[in-house]
């Protein structure tokens, strides 16, 4: 590191950076035998808390003072160059392989990057419909943004400390407790703001600053040790999953201390290997290239035949890594190779280049135009469910107090009430238009993956633990909104019905699985028997309050069929426009259907319900995804906002019974 203040250089930080890193990579790339791989990104935060804090510190001490313009331009030295020349590689490669919504999003992803606050947009992107990691090429520059965000903070947190010396170690201790104890409380309930976050994160990274500031004696041999096996531990221990990082995160931080706190030693000579520094000096261009080239090249191929591939990706991912630490950084951060003149404009012309092609990406929805028009159609269907929820908050006081609320129609008390599953949030464009067109006020209350149902409970394998109970509490609430004297004059149920009478999805979502239990009064019984018996109760019990109930029979399923994954297979060559087609239409399946369809029917047949059937617009006979010839399906079984326009007017009675 350069500076007046630097601290001299150890070549064993290098080596615990490439454990760090080749821990993260080979655990993206797939490498068995490393669950907890992702922990690498802890160990990091440590390593930076310590290097920079230590130089901080030394410099405040010595001086009285931090340059900030001169901390600001050695990081701008250190981290800038390579990321913008990653950056402009990764947009000609999504260019040529995205598809216009997944292109879309790079450029928010993009503009997040540059500003320092992609893990902020990364946690506000964690919706049921956003695309998953899969396509999220800057993903990894959560972890980057978090550090920067730390790099703006302790410099002004220790000038401000400065003023009383004698409590700067034991306010930052303070600080440290604080997140520390934010990131483990808030794990269990929020652990996505827990993951991301800058204030659940800090306390990793004043680890290392206390470790610089406090550790000054040689340690025992077996410390460092100590702290080896803690990481190493972590790594092949440690899961994935919504328990990290919590107190979890508590073993790669504390190893990475005890490590940096072992000045010599054995584990100081095994860390000084060459081959391990060699990767350690890498490791930011590694890190940085990894997941572009991971994502980009597994969506292009839809996946790597076997781990050979893997492992030339992999290869490129190394070459890369080094090209750029040897053309691209070491140039930057030699004294007197780069002025300050020029590092200065390059970093603003590089920061507004990529604001700008960001901007530029996303205002122009993707660029569809780069594909052809056989394409397009999927294309647009994979990007046609984005909605307006301006309408839509978790109500804080009335009857639906405590679930998110959507208004459609006019303003006024609801007359209409739609309640459902995601199936139904898929609906809402349709709904909320065919609302406006009859002038009757309504609402929409749906919950993903949670059966409009009383008297059951579910637990879903693409649900946590906290999510199942959010729907059973949700539906708790609804129980006592439409038995209360706010209920509305009509309900109308939507939902994926056979997901829950048969307990799994079907073709490219087969793999997705939910039980249903009984509450009282239901007892044990199989699921579509239960299924049965959770209708026949909620009919029974909201039928006195509730003049006029309706049941959307559920949109066929087309097993096969995903929007962006065909228009991925058209686009780079992997389907023909015969195979696409098949992919689009299926036959009804009576085995599949009847569990759910039965109950439905006795209910309709006595009166007690009305049946709003879809199906009559979709299959003649069989099940088409563009039954029109516009694509009405998103995957094999939400419906698009063009499909549910153009189904609304199967609404009509619904909502004519309603009006005032």
């Amino acid at each position: 590191m350069s500076g007046h203040h630097a601290l001299p250089y150890r070549p064993q930080i290098d080596g615990l950076r490439a454990i760090a890193v080749l821990a993260v990579v080979l655990y993206h790339f797939g490498l068995p035998g490393l669950p907890g791989g992702f922990v690498g990104v802890d160990v990091f935060f440590v390593i930076s808390g310590f290097l920079i804090g230590g130089m901080l510190w030394a410099e405040l001490r010595a001086t009285g003072r931090i340059r900030l313009g001169a901390f600001y331009l050695r990081r701008i030295r250190r981290l800038a160059p390579a990321f913008f020349g990653m950056l402009a590689v990764a947009g000609l490669a999504g260019w040529v392989i995205l598809l216009p919504f997944e292109f879309r999003e790079f450029g928010k992803e993009v503009i997040a990057t540059t500003v320092w606050l992609s893990n902020v947009h990364f946690f506000q992107g964690a919706g049921y419909f956003d695309a998953g990691a899969e396509t999220k090429v800057l993903l990894h520059t959560w972890s980057l943004s978090v550090e920067e965000q730390f790099y703006l903070v302790l410099p002004l947190t220790l000038l401000a400390l400065a003023r009383w010396p004698h409590l700067a170690v034991p306010l930052l201790v303070v600080l440290w407790a604080a997140s520390l104890a934010a990131c483990v409380l808030a794990t269990p309930s929020s652990p996505t703001a827990a993951f991301y976050l800058f204030p659940f994160r800090t306390w990793e990274m004043l680890t290392g600053v206390l470790v610089a500031i406090l550790w000054r004696r040689p340690t025992h041999p077996v410390l460092p040790l100590a702290g080896l096996f803690l990481i190493l531990g972590a790594v092949t221990i440690i899961p994935a999953g919504p328990a990290f990082p919590g107190w979890q995160a508590m073993v790669p931080v504390a190893g990475a201390a005890l490590v940096l706190a072992g000045q010599r030693g054995p584990v100081a000579q095994v860390l000084a290997w060459r081959p391990l520094v060699g990767v350690g000096l890498i490791s930011y261009s590694l890190y940085l290239w990894h997941w572009p080239v991971l994502i980009l090249s597994r969506y292009w191929r839809d996946g790597y035949a076997h781990g050979a591939e893997a492992a030339l990706w992999l290869a490129l991912a190394f070459a890369l890594a080094w090209a750029s630490w040897r053309w691209v950084e070491r140039p930057f951060r030699r004294h007197g190779g780069i002025g300050t003149p020029l590092l200065l404009g390059g970093f603003v012309a590089g920061a507004g280049a990529a604001v700008a092609f960001g901007l530029l990406v996303w205002r122009a929805d993707g660029l569809p135009g780069r594909f052809s028009p056989a394409v397009q159609a999927h294309i647009a269907a994979s990007g046609d469910f984005l909605q307006d929820w301006s309408r839509c908050a978790v109500a804080t006081d009335g009857p639906y107090a405590g679930v998110e609320t959507c208004a459609i129609g006019p303003d006024g008390p609801p007359r209409v009430v739609f309640w459902g599953d995601s199936h139904l949030r898929a609906l809402m464009d349709g709904l909320a238009l065919a609302a406006d067109e009859a002038a009757t006020p309504g609402l929409i209350i749906w919950h993903a993956g949670c059966p409009p149902l009383f008297g059951l409970t579910k637990r879903e394998s693409a649900a946590t633990p906290a999510q199942d109970t959010a729907c059973a509490a949700a539906t708790a609430v609804m129980d006592r909104a439409l038995t209360g004297p706010e209920a509305p004059e009509t309900l109308v149920w939507v939902g994926r019905w056979t997901y829950y009478a048969t307990g799994a999805g079907v073709g490219r979502d087969a793999h997705n699985t939910i039980a249903l239990a009984p509450l009282p009064p239901l007892a044990a019984a199989p699921q579509a028997d239960l299924f049965a018996a959770a209708w026949a109760l909620t009919v029974d019990r909201l039928a006195p309050h509730i003049p006029r109930l309706f049941i959307l029979r559920q949109p066929p399923e087309l097993p096969d069929y995903d929007s962006r994954a065909v228009a991925r297979g058209l686009a780079h060559g992997r389907l023909d426009a015969e195979r696409a087609a098949a992919l689009m239409t299926a036959a009804p399946d009576p085995a599949r259907t009847g569990p759910a369809q039965a109950p439905i029917a006795v209910l309709t047949a006595t009166g007690a319900v009305t049946l709003i059937d879809p199906w009559p617009r979709i299959c003649t006979p069989d099940c088409r995804a563009d039954p029109t010839g516009a694509i009405w399906y998103f995957d094999n079984n939400h419906l698009t906002n063009a499909g549910a326009r153009a189904l609304r007017d199967l609404f009509a009675p619904v909502f004519a019974g309603a009006a005032p």
